[in-house]
């Protein structure tokens, strides 16, 4: 088992990408604390992390709200005594061009869709990443995977997302530099499109155009994400720091 007697802590955890991260990490033999805004979400996530042997908490809160994240942290410490592993899951996207021109009118991306997908993305990023670092720093070990996408390097429609997540690439760089003395490792998984919630609703058309610029002609499943966690997580990746990791199906290769 790769992550035996690991703590690990899942942002997003209420589906997709979380949960199956959730389930690979506990059949690998880590507890985990799966945090979301959907309490509903997290207890069928807990529910499928018990069916394969694993011991999961479920803990309500916002990766935007500071005091939510110390809470999180603070129960993971209060179930298992500490804190192994962050991976930074949480995100969501909401697009739109940034200057729209229809009936000679020019309309903006409103600032409630630049905000709400920096805090959640970026914003809530650094306050997991800052809060589990404490007791990281105490152990003198851990490991932090941050989310990116493969939006960073820019797509129509997507200027908050792709600076969003362009910004967590940046700030992955940066936290691998200051915490690499406590033996905590942060790098990034940047993936592809991938089989979840926030692809259900692509209508058909757009879903066929998407597909061909893959060049592996589908998208990824969650558990090929949750792969990536699991191997940056790992001792396996004990001396991987500040790397992003594209897992995307080629996609990136031809940007």
């Amino acid at each position: 088992m790769r992550l035996k007697d690991k703590i690990a802590w899942i942002t997003g955890g209420g589906g997709g990408i979380g949960r199956a991260t959730a389930v690979l990490f506990a059949s690998e033999g880590a507890s985990v604390v799966v945090s979301d805004v959907d309490e509903a979400a997290l207890q069928e996530t807990v529910k499928e992390v018990e069916g394969v042997g694993g011991k999961a908490i479920a803990v309500v809160g916002s990766v935007t709200d500071r005091e939510d994240v110390q809470r999180i942290v603070q129960a993971a410490l209060d179930e298992f005594g500490r804190l192994d592993i962050l991976i930074n899951n949480a995100g969501l996207n909401r697009d739109g061009l940034v200057v729209r021109i229809k009936d000679d009118e020019v309309k903006l991306m409103g600032d409630d869709k630049w905000d709400l997908v920096m805090d959640v993305n970026l914003k809530g990023t650094f306050l997991c990443a800052q809060a589990a670092a404490v007791p990281m720093i105490k152990q003198k070990s851990g490991r932090i995977v941050n989310t990116a996408s493969i939006g960073a390097l820019g797509n129509i429609g997507q200027a908050n997302y792709s600076a969003s997540k362009a910004g967590v690439i940046g700030l992955t760089s940066t936290l691998s530099l200051e915490w690499a003395r406590y033996n905590i490792a942060v790098n990034c998984v940047s993936p592809g499109a991938t089989r979840t919630r926030m692809t259900e609703g692509i209508p058909e058309k757009l879903m066929e155009g998407l597909l061909q610029k893959i060049p592996m002609r589908r998208l990824a499943e969650p558990k090929e994400i949750a792969a990536a966690h699991l191997f940056l997580a790992s001792d396996e990746a004990a001396y991987v720091t500040g790397q992003t990791l594209f897992v995307d199906g080629g996609i990136s290769v031809g940007v």
